[in-house]
């Protein structure tokens, strides 16, 4: 019996040993096939994410030269706007200059025109009261010479009202 106890399970190993090998080989190439295909599906994979790495790169390369060209037409015409304002700024500076030095010299030739106009108001007020004292001294001594040939005529008729005078003939 010691026979049949090796026999038996050697017979049975024997007869699952060729399935099973023949299972392992069919499981072997089915996993080498699924090995290859994996591995061509990753390879396609990493060729479609390189391509499309590549295409983003290019993509994102193309927008920062776009954004970088319209941020330096941006600076451009920012810088542009900066030197026409500048150069009106400067422009206008320089035309108010000019017009603040053509009033000034035009205050200045009004201001002595006023000088020259007060100096002669004054001469004339001056001239004016000048005259008018003058006028005034004049009916003073107007009405005291008035006065005075009251006096006298008044004085005349008092010594002619004390004298008698001879009839007046008849020739």
């Amino acid at each position: 019996m010691n026979r049949l106890y090796l026999r038996v399970p050697l017979a049975l190993l024997g007869l699952f040993a060729v399935p099973y090998g023949l299972h392992l080989h069919e499981a072997e190439q089915t996993a080498r096939a699924r090995a290859t295909e994996d591995s061509r599906r990753q390879k396609a994979a990493e060729e479609e994410k390189k391509t499309a790495e590549l295409k983003a790169r290019a993509d994102a390369d193309q927008r920062a030269a776009a954004r970088t060209a319209a941020e330096q037409q941006a600076a451009a015409a920012k810088r542009a706007q900066w030197d026409a304002d500048s150069r009106r700024i400067a422009d206008e500076t320089a035309g108010y200059r000019e017009a603040a030095a053509k009033l000034t010299t035009e205050i200045a030739e009004l201001q002595s025109r006023l000088e020259a106009a007060r100096t002669a108001r004054a001469k004339l007020n001056d001239e004016v009261f000048a005259t008018a004292k003058a006028v005034e001294l004049a009916h003073i001594d107007q009405r005291n010479a008035e006065m005075e040939i009251q006096r006298l005529t008044a004085m005349l008729a008092h010594r002619a009202a004390d004298t008698e005078l001879p009839p007046l003939s008849a020739p």
